[in-house]
């Protein structure tokens, strides 16, 4: 669907008298980051899915502010509209959970409860943004250089080294997982890096204490990182909710789908 600059690879799964779910993917996602977590909700809601600006099918005409986080924003708000989703849940992984969070606190009055998986209110000092901007900006060289998919595929390596990410890299379906994150074209995930990044986002910090949407607020066992982010989190706002899953990192839909699956059955399903 085309709207204004963007025109959004999406797809709609399940019964559409179902309460919907807008699902928002993770940095080289896709797609079909949620497939699995999908299948196991089964037919209790109505699923959206789509490429953000920068990866899979999703195609920008528009300029390198397109893959902002305010105007990807608005871009999805105008989505929801043309499919006549007055109000819906949303869930975000990571980079997807830092635009869920945008969303939430910028059009409260579209989302009924909000689910964040691994995802931060962005960085609070300049300081702090202006130093990761540079590393994203690093970052960002590497992928342009990745011409050829062996070079994309060490970069993928290499991008699962991280920490964060616990032991990910020796979950059975790691490779198929890859596969999928190949698909994307580096040059593209270049620019939602570097305009959608932590760095380049606005702090939603302050915002977050006049937040009113209930949200549960999904870290990793392994994921030191962001259980501490998303315990300063729950202290700002009242109406958050945090939760660790265990036996996963970062990717806990990835790593632990069932407990993933079971804890926004349950979040969603409660009585606000």
């Amino acid at each position: 669907m085309i709207i204004e600059n963007y025109q959004f690879y999406y797809s709609l799964i399940g019964n559409p008298d179902k309460p919907p779910i807008l699902f928002l993917h993770g940095f080289m996602g896709n797609i079909d980051e949620f497939d699995k977590a999908i299948k196991l909700l089964s037919e209790e809601f109505y699923y959206l899915t789509l490429d953000l600006p920068g990866h899979g099918n999703t195609k920008v005409s528009g300029g390198d502010d397109c893959y902002t986080m305010t105007n990807t924003a608005y871009a999805l708000i105008k989505l929801l509209d043309e499919l006549k989703i007055a109000k819906c849940f949303l869930v975000g992984y990571s980079m997807g959970g830092r635009l869920a969070l945008y969303l939430a606190l910028h059009f409260p009055q579209r989302f009924l409860k909000v689910v964040l998986e691994s995802a931060s209110p962005g960085l609070p000092t300049e300081t702090e943004r202006l130093e990761r901007i540079k590393s994203d900006t690093q970052i960002g060289r590497k992928l342009i250089r990745s011409i050829a998919r062996s070079d994309f595929a060490m970069f993928l390596s290499n991008w699962y080294n991280q920490a964060i990410f616990g032991n990910l890299k020796n979950h059975p379906e790691y490779e198929c997982m890859v596969g999928s994150r190949l698909q994307n074209i580096p040059q593209e995930l270049d620019k939602s890096l570097r305009f959608m990044g932590t760095g380049c986002q606005p702090s939603l910090w302050e915002k977050l204490q006049d937040n009113t949407i209930p949200m549960l607020l999904l870290a990793g066992e392994y994921d030191e990182k962001f259980r501490y982010i998303n315990t300063e989190m729950a202290k700002i706002s009242e109406f958050a909710q945090i939760k660790i899953i265990s036996n996963a990192g970062h990717n806990i839909h990835f790593e632990n789908t069932l407990a993933f699956v079971e804890s926004i059955k349950d979040f969603l399903s409660a009585a606000s």
